[in-house]
């Protein structure tokens, strides 16, 4: 089970993680449903991952790497869809991290989230007015 954790929290992704770790879905959603300790890691492993990713879209803003893998643009549009989907478990996990209010915490995530849409927005139109 350690090591679907720190799949899924490299990754966000159950299914691969409990492929990795040589586990079924069934059995670490099994383990989630009837450990509360487990649980608790699972969601502390999202919010890793969350980070992961809220990271990886600053990063390439910031470097201005606009490709992802291949020659295909980096998808922005669904990373930032990850994150807006994903923020209410991102927001709980930090809230209970840090025993602060899980609405203030939301409330930070959706300001970043917003910062990072309007980083892409930016690049997309110096993009286009440098062509």
């Amino acid at each position: 089970m350690d090591a679907f954790l720190a799949f899924l929290a490299e990754s966000s992704n159950v299914r691969q993680s409990a492929d990795l770790a040589g586990l079924g879905a069934s059995t670490v959603y099994q383990k989630r449903r009837q450990d509360p300790a487990f649980a608790r890691k699972w969601l502390a492993a999202l919010y890793e991952g969350y980070l992961h990713l809220e990271m990886e879209v600053v990063r390439r803003l910031r470097e201005g790497e606009m490709q992802g893998r291949g020659k295909d643009k980096y998808d922005f549009a669904n990373a930032i869809r990850l994150l807006t989907v994903h923020r209410e478990n991102a927001a709980r996990a930090q809230a209970e991290q840090r025993n602060v209010d899980a609405k203030a915490v939301r409330a930070s995530i959706d300001r970043k989230i917003e910062d990072i849409r309007q980083q892409v927005q930016f690049e997309k139109s110096r993009e286009g007015n440098s062509r």
